[in-house]
């Protein structure tokens, strides 16, 4: 159990996931991220465990979302 819950950990969030690599944003402005994380997929139920974290970075970031623009 320990183990899983180190791999979650150190595997990234979707706010880092949708910001940093390209394609993975999908030209969501605001809250990729979170729209990241709710995507369908073989990996959702384990995505959906990171959507808290990733709703508190993307509110955070929303000033660096707002002058960046759509992720692509």
């Amino acid at each position: 159990m320990m183990a899983a819950l180190i791999a979650l950990t150190l595997s990234g969030c979707g706010s880092i996931i949708s910001r940093a690599v390209p394609g993975q944003g999908h030209g969501n402005q605001y809250y990729p991220g979170v729209q990241w994380d709710v995507r369908d997929g073989p990996w959702r139920v384990i995505t959906i465990l990171d959507l808290p974290l990733s709703l508190v970075v993307d509110t955070m970031l929303i000033p660096i979302d707002a002058h960046h623009g759509p992720y692509e």
